[in-house]
Order: structure tokens, then sequence, then C-alpha cells
């Protein structure tokens, strides 16, 4: 990631192209920018640049996307937070920050500081080596000063409190830390670690508050039981969803609404809403004629069961039509599922930010 100081020359030839953004930018839409938090589920490249294992910047990821080639998205395609952009008439897709060559424009109408693998707990971050939440607000604060040398103070602060955030994490805290390694498990039940997790959310998000976020969507967890890979894993249970982790999901899901709720009630001129991902999907699953799916317990990549990442590859032959499919790989959704998850939001949810 480029310092503050080395993309300065570069800023200043194109202040021309600045100044037309900021006119279209601010007549456009009410929402100048979207700039997202999380995990996988809206990491659009930014694990490219840095040293992890954790990678999808390669085929068969992204051959659905809007020029066929794989950007660090862990999909056939783009992702909510993509569809989310284009729905309030900021732009097509979301940038990675840590991308080296982001225009004035990117930055502007927003980007994600996502990073696949993370988590609201520091340990989960720290198994894949992925960009800790915590380090996500650092480089908001970088993006801040950027945006204040690019466009001056006052367009800079209209940017920031305007625009809308969106957070997507916590399903990697319990499928590493509860299922794949249990280190978690040995310390906190299912429902303590749900109050630590809590815990670290409700920082989170005052937080950004304290850095001038005013508009927060935060999305809860899908069924996670119902992955492929737990499906995979759940044995003796015949492939079936794992429902003690769709319990929890459930359980995580309502206390993260009730503190959303209380945020609202207690920071001035915060408006938060929860974003109820596991309905959608529950619904995608359990009833998928209605939604035009046709496979829901396997993934569009290789076998379906246990392909993600490295193992998602272009040596071994994936699905068709992923449009059929729930889930791109053993862990996430295809571009058709995030698509249908966005309009939910859009319809719902989001005019209540605006």
């Amino acid at each position: 990631m480029a310092t503050v100081s080395a993309r300065w020359p570069t800023l200043i030839i194109t202040v021309c192209l600045v100044l037309c953004i900021q006119s279209i930018a601010a007549n456009k839409t009410s929402v100048p920018a979207l700039l997202v938090f999380g995990d996988s589920t809206s990491d659009p490249g930014n694990n490219n640049y840095i040293h992890t294992v954790l990678k999808s910047n390669f085929p068969p990821y992204g051959r659905d996307f809007i020029d066929h080639h794989a950007t660090g998205r862990f999909c056939n395609g783009r992702l909510a937070t993509d569809f989310i952009a284009e729905g309030l008439g900021v732009k097509k897709t979301v940038p990675p920050y840590l991308h080296p060559n982001l225009s004035p424009q990117d930055l502007v109408t927003g980007v994600s500081f996502a990073s696949a693998g993370t988590g609201y707990d520091n340990l989960t971050a720290s198994i894949l080596n992925v960009i800790p939440m915590w380090k996500e607000i650092e480089y908001f604060k970088e993006y801040q000063l950027l945006l204040k040398q690019m466009f001056g103070e006052q367009r800079a602060s209209n940017v920031i409190n305007k625009a809308l955030y969106l957070i997507s994490t916590g399903s990697n805290d319990f499928i590493e830390n509860f299922l794949q390694i249990p280190i978690r498990r040995l310390q906190f039940s299912p429902s303590e670690y749900v109050d630590f997790l809590i815990d670290i959310a409700d920082s989170f998000i005052k937080e950004l508050y304290s850095l001038g976020a005013r508009r927060i969507l935060v999305a809860g967890l899908p069924p996670i039981g119902c992955l492929p890979l737990l499906r995979t894993m759940n044995v003796l249970g015949l492939g079936q969803c794992m429902e003690e982790y769709n319990d929890i999901a459930l359980h995580y899901n309502g206390e993260l609404q009730t503190t959303i709720e209380n945020l609202s009630h207690k920071l001035p001129g915060l408006v938060t809403v929860y974003g109820d991902i596991y309905k959608i999907t529950y619904e995608a699953i359990f009833n998928p004629t209605k939604y035009g799916f046709e496979e829901v317990a396997k993934a569009c990549c290789g076998s379906g069961t246990i392909e993600v990442g490295y193992l998602c590859n272009e040596l071994i032959p994936s699905c068709r039509d992923a449009s059929t499919f729930v889930f791109w790989d053993s862990v996430h959704p295809t571009e058709r599922l995030y698509k249908m998850v966005a309009n939910n939001l859009l319809q719902s949810l989001i005019p209540r930010l605006l």
C-alpha cells in the first residue's frame, strides 16, 4: 500500500478530474460513497496485496465477473456490496483499498477495507495472517487523510458523514475458532463467545462513529451450518445442515440486532440497521425452486464439498451454470445469491438509512 506522501504527486496531476467528480457525486445520489468493512463476503481483493495463503485472484474465481477475470473476490462474479453500490447509483463495483492504482474517483465514491478470513476476534485474523478488523479501522483513518488532501476538509467531511457504511463479518470467528481449530471452544461456551464477539462489534461501531460514520448497515450471520464445507464435515448427520451452528448464528444475530438498536438510541445522529442475511439465504436453501436454484447442498466449484481458495482452481472442473447454485465454493455464495441479498437490503433496509 502506497503511503499518503507517495500518492500526493499523482493526485495533483488529476485535480481537474477530481473537480468534475465532486460535481457529479454531489448531484447524483444522497449517498456519496459506500465504505465497507469485514471478511470475504465483502473483500474485493485486499488479500491480493498481503502475505497470506487465503487468496482467490485466479480462475475459475471471477469467471462471471464483468470482464471475466479473477479480482480476488471469493465468488464467480460480483459481491453483494457491488450490487448495493450499483443500486445506490454510486458505481458498479467497490474496489479494494489496498489496490495500488486507485483513482480519485475510486476513493471519493468508496472502497472496501475488508479482508477474507478475518473476524471480530483478532485470533481469527491471525490464523491465516489476514487483516484484523482493528487494522481495517487504521486503513480507514489513512483513507480520511487522502480525502482531505485531494478534496479539502469540507468535501472530505461531507463524504465521511454521508457515506453508507457496511460491516459484514463474524462467520469466520465460529468456523475457524470453534470448528476447524477449536481454540476458543476451550475458553468459551458458544453463548459466551457470542457475548465476546458482540462486545467487539459494539466497540467497532462506536469507533466508526467517533471517526464520523453516521449511517451504518451491519450484516448478521447466514445459516453457517448449511455451508457445503460444514455439511461435508457433518458425516454423522449424513451431510445435512449442522443445526448446532445455525442455532449459534441465530443467537448471535439476535444479540447483534439488540446491540445495534441500543447504539442508535445512545449515539446522537447515528442511524444503524441490522441486515438479516440469514433469512434470505435460508429460504434459498430450503425453498430453492421458488428462487430458481437447483443445487443447495454442494457448491459449483469442483466436487462442491471442500473446495475453497487454492482448492478451487482450473484443474478441478466447475459447474456449467453457477446461477443454478446457491454456493460458488464450499464457503461462499454465488453471484446470484449475493444479488438476491443486495436487492433485499436495498428494498427493505437501506431506505431507513437515507
